[in-house]
């Protein structure tokens, strides 16, 4: 027992020894003589002894010789390692290659930071075609650096210095990379191993690429993967926001009088008919689909009370409900097998270089486009002119809604033009209740209109960049922005300040989304991450990994449950919200994806892209089951991300894999030359879709738009 008690003491003191000789041959050979001397006396060494040592190990000094030799070290270094990568065998090479980028986006932060421009060129443009299929974008932005200052001012340089680079190997992979290096003494590679990349080791033998952890795990996100996993288990509260006791009271009333058939008001003013089911009991059918998921509490996001409660609101309130029930009631159930969408799509001519971004209301009665010259266009989709009011009332006149319907222009206009913002308007919104319309700019301020006057109310001012999209939420009332400023912020009509701030993407914020219940906000983002946020507490909830380009699009299914996501890669991830899981990867389009929308029962999802085409997919096929068994959903989505074929017991490498439409494409409408911006289904499911046609002469690449 002592003899056991005594080994560890012995093989301890022997470390110290070793750490403390390594420190002094370092101190010697750099020159720092006081240094040295000052720590021989601490620990009472003997210059002799140490130098005398044949054991002792020299990976510092050869470290330092690397340093300061000549930078083309650095490039024979990468390029046997990447050929030892490629003449690896088959079973761990696409494992192997996942090291290769981070390694090669430091070895050339490292050559531009030593002031070598020429090696640093010249080592970019002979690897940089291994890259470019996954990351093309950071290879674009990382081409235009030539001074040390730039890679302080570089965006990409400064995520890839500042954060580690996440990743999953198997425990066989990690220890053939750890021993090629320290067997070829490759000092500079393995110091970036230790510096910049967070390497989670799984134990077994390999892992396909393809695997959908490794999938999403890899990359910059801002955080280890141990904090991802704590913020994917956080509980989260996706069902319905409950509705109010007494509004619901009074609501069943009036349905049981609507119901009747001598009382047909409500019915008569929506002109429909009565048929079965009732709206009564299509309602119960509402609320029992509602409250099989668990919601929050009606206090988590507070929201105006009723106007006083005059019987005004509450009427109002009454009829969207009743509204919203005849919608259900009369929609046309999508099947992927037998009935597929039909789309109605508008097209705006001579736009393509000045539109931006469209919006269509939910009722489906305007449209509205945001353009370049930081104007927005309004238009009625029901043929109607669009009145506003006279530019000649006085105040005294003003009485009730009767005065002021007398007070609108007499004839109209087919289209209304809004002035305000400064700059090219990027994201536009419609209130649920249509009354108003929220825009963003590069002009750094969101500003709230008004559809009945077509006037600017409301200018909102906080965010320190351009904002590029906006969301008005499901309720009405509060609203959110995304910005360059990597920010995603929360507004209210009733104040100008901004409510919370959303910060921890590394990115721009290109796109943001409310969740149906209110309680929650997505965001994608420049970053390749969408974020998941509490809206009453502003910390991340979630974190979803796994694109290989900047998040464009996102949509929640009315349920709450799933999110799709795309963008830049041209791929659709679909993700469970519960569990923070990819379950489904789409691919097919050619061209980045713009709009996204799930039909409203989520049996459908429909894409529009850069490609000029809109495409429907089965978003229920294989997941279904899958979603409350793991290990299938994650073979699933295996076999789908899986860039290579096994032909004859070989493994043949695809080139690009995202080009390639997967099962879950149920159709493709193309259109002749109209890149695809906006994309909604109605509460009836018919699908909206809108674009700006582009003419012979501006025709360009969708590739590269």
């Amino acid at each position: 027992m002592a003899a056991t008690d005594q080994q560890p003491q012995n093989v301890t003191t022997q470390n110290i020894l070793d750490l403390d000789a390594t420190v002094l041959k370092y101190l010697l050979h750099k020159g720092y003589k006081q240094t040295e001397l000052m720590l021989r006396h601490e620990i009472g060494a003997d210059s002799q002894d140490i130098n005398q040592n044949p054991a002792f190990p020299n990976y510092i000094l050869f470290y330092n010789d690397s340093e300061n030799s000549k930078p083309e070290a650095y490039n024979s270094s990468y390029g046997t390692f990447r050929g030892w990568v490629e003449n690896s065998l088959d079973a761990f090479r696409l494992e192997l290659r996942a090291v290769l980028f981070p390694m090669f986006v430091h070895v050339y932060l490292d050559l531009i930071v030593k002031d070598c421009k020429e090696q640093a060129t010249s080592f970019f443009e002979a690897y940089k075609s291994d890259h470019l299929e996954f990351h093309s974008s950071q290879i674009q932005r990382l081409s235009v650096l030539s001074q040390p200052q730039h890679v302080q001012e570089n965006e990409i340089a400064q995520n890839f210095r500042n954060n580690k680079y996440n990743l999953r190997l198997s425990s066989t992979v990690y220890g053939l990379i750890i021993n090629f290096l320290q067997e070829n003494k490759m000092m500079l590679l393995l110091r970036i191993v230790n510096q910049y990349l967070n390497i989670k080791v799984i134990t077994s033998h390999h892992l396909n690429m393809s695997f959908p952890e490794l999938d999403q795990a890899n990359g910059i996100t801002g955080h280890t993967m141990h904090e991802i996993d704590l913020f994917n288990q956080k509980k989260v509260f996706l069902g319905a926001r409950p509705m109010n006791p007494l509004f619901r009271d009074e609501l069943e009333q009036v349905l049981k009088e609507e119901d009747s058939p001598l009382n047909s008001i409500y019915a008569n003013k929506f002109d429909e008919p009565i048929p079965s089911p009732s709206l009564l009991h299509e309602f119960h059918r509402k609320a029992s689909r509602e409250e099989s998921f668990e919601g929050s509490d009606r206090g988590e996001i507070p929201l105006p009370p009723h106007a006083d409660n005059t019987a005004y609101s509450k009427g109002v309130d009454v009829q969207a409900e009743i509204a919203a029930l005849i919608d259900i009631r009369n929609r046309v159930t999508l099947d992927p097998t037998t009935t597929l969408p039909s789309i109605c799509f508008y097209t705006f001519h001579n736009t393509y270089d000045s539109l931006n971004c469209i919006a269509i209301s939910k009722d489906t009665s305007l449209i509205a486009g945001g353009f370049t010259d930081s104007h927005i266009k309004l238009w009625s989709l029901k043929g109607e002119k669009l009145k506003g009011f006279r530019s000649n009332i006085k105040s005294e006149y003003v009485n009730g809604t009767a005065s002021l319907d007398r007070l609108k222009e007499k004839q109209g206009n087919d289209c209304k033009r809004l002035s305000g913002h400064s700059g090219p308007i990027f994201g536009l919104s419609f209130s649920p209740d249509k009354k108003y319309i929220v825009s963003c700019s590069e002009d750094k301020t969101a500003r709230l209109w008004s559809t009945e006057t077509y006037t600017n109310l409301v200018c909102y001012k906080g965010h320190n960049y351009p904002i590029w999209d906006v969301d008005f939420c499901p309720m009405g009332f509060y609203f959110v922005t995304a910005s360059h400023d990597r920010t995603a912020r929360l507004w209210s009509c009733d104040q100008i300040f901004q409510l919370r701030i959303f910060a921890g993407h590394l990115s721009d914020v290109d796109t943001v989304k409310f969740h149906p219940n209110t309680r929650y906000i997505v965001t994608g983002s420049s970053d390749r991450t969408v974020r998941m946020w509490d809206v009453q507490r502003g910390e991340t909830t979630r974190v979803f990994s796994g694109h290989t380009g900047a998040i464009y699009s996102l949509a929640i299914s009315e349920d709450g449950q799933l999110m799709a996501s795309a963008g830049e890669d041209k791929t659709i991830r679909l993700w469970d919200l519960g569990s923070g899981k990819c379950v489904k990867k789409l691919t097919g389009h050619t061209g980045f994806i713009y709009s996204l929308d799930f039909s409203k029962e989520r049996s459908v999802l429909v894409s529009g892209s850069a490609d000029s085409t809109v495409r429907v997919w089965d978003v229920n096929k294989g997941i279904t089951d899958e979603l409350s068994d793991p290990v299938a959903m994650m073979a699933r989505i295996k076999m789908e991300d899986s860039p290579t074929n096994v032909i004859d017991g070989e493994i043949k490498t695809t080139l690009d894999s995202s080009s390639r439409s997967s099962d879950d494409l149920l159709s493709t409408f193309p259109t002749k030359r109209t890149p695809v911006y906006k994309i909604q289904f109605t509460p009836r499911n018919l699908c909206l879709a809108a674009g700006a046609f582009v003419s012979n002469e501006s025709r360009l690449d969708t590739s590269i738009i």
